[in-house]
């Protein structure tokens, strides 16, 4: 009897931690494999202590680099609808898409790709969140659907419409782009599926790729480039108005919107992501000699004000301050010092 007590009892606990395990919310991250989604993920593994969420990455590359967190992946093709069926079909309760073809990493000029990935790929992945019931999903779209703003706005809102230009690398790609952000808004009035935009500038990181395209051509990332010279004890050009600045935002900050994003009590909304501050080109150039040179060289600033400026810009970031209780902890300092030692670590190739 004491045998047949114990076997049930067993049993009992078996089943138990059974249905825990099946019970637990899964946040699903498709385009985990890219840049911003392996910082989301070290993020997560950091910050995320509620046992009742689990964090699954997807993305189409065979990849063992997830392991160290002890996150499950599943390569999944984003463009096939019968591939969603690896994906777990029950308590999914969030969806973060960072998946995309970008321009910045594409040079051909087939507009198919990103209608394959960008929208077919974006619809098939609203559909598996209306499927499986999901509270909310979290959409990366890029801010240059605001370019038409650019040189004229100084303060970029989250309440500003959309301004695309239609000319340039980037337009195909924020109209592909631009639909997934409507179809979020039919998903949302018709399935109660909460829809969060983020309008994403360029965000600071560490990576071993020190190139990205323009138009179809390669070119050097800028910022690597100035940090590469001042590694060097080079002098640095300041093209333009010195006093011009953008909003410098760091992937850490980022993510901590992102994560904050997926257990706000909100039903959505549209965010620009940022810092609220303006850093301007002599503060950032000034910044990467003081944190890059080798101690005994005194790299200059040399002011070339014939050259093209960057953009002036400020993210407003109210709302995500208010909904999200999204607060930037990274000064642009503090930024080139994490960068510095993300580079040292060694850890981000996959």
């Amino acid at each position: 009897l004491s045998k047949l007590f114990q076997i049930t009892v067993n049993l009992e606990n078996s089943n138990f931690g059974l249905f825990k395990r099946c019970g637990v919310k899964k946040i699903i991250v498709f385009g985990a494999t890219g840049n911003l989604g392996k910082y989301f993920i070290d993020y997560c593994n950091k910050n995320l202590h509620d046992k009742n969420y689990e964090i699954i990455a997807t993305g189409r590359r065979q990849t063992d680099w997830f392991s160290q967190f002890n996150v499950s992946y599943i390569p999944v093709d984003i463009t096939n609808s019968y591939e969603f069926e690896k994906l777990p079909q029950e308590n999914v309760y969030a969806i973060v898409n960072f998946s995309g073809v970008l321009p910045a990493y594409y040079a051909g000029t087939d507009l198919q790709r990103y209608i394959d990935v960008n929208i077919t790929g974006g619809i098939n992945i609203l559909e598996y969140a209306r499927k499986n019931h999901s509270d909310r999903v979290l959409y990366m779209q890029t801010w240059a659907e605001m370019q038409g703003y650019w040189g004229k706005e100084k303060i970029l809102s989250p309440k500003l419409p959309r301004k695309l230009v239609y000319t340039g690398d980037h337009a195909f790609y924020t109209i592909s782009k631009s639909m997934i952000v409507d179809s979020m808004k039919m998903y949302h009035a018709m399935y109660g599926i909460k829809d969060f935009v983020f309008r994403l500038p360029n965000i600071y990181l560490y990576s071993p790729e020190k190139f990205y395209y323009v138009n179809g051509e390669k070119k050097r990332i800028s910022y690597r480039y100035m940090i590469d010279k001042a590694k060097q004890g080079l002098d640095l050009e300041l093209w333009g108005n010195p006093e011009n600045g953008k909003d410098i935002v760091y992937v850490k900050d980022f993510c901590q919107m992102i994560f904050n994003a997926c257990f706000a009590n909100v039903d959505g909304g549209t965010y620009c992501v940022g810092t609220g501050i303006k850093t301007s080109l002599y503060e950032q150039i000034q910044g990467i000699i003081d944190v890059f040179a080798p101690t005994g060289t005194f790299p200059k600033i040399i002011n070339c004000p014939e050259k093209e400026s960057c953009i002036d810009f400020v993210m407003d970031i109210e709302n995500a301050q208010k909904d999200l209780g999204y607060s930037p902890i990274y000064t642009y300092k503090k930024y080139l010092e994490d960068y510095k030692k993300e580079e040292e670590s060694g850890r981000w190739g996959i």
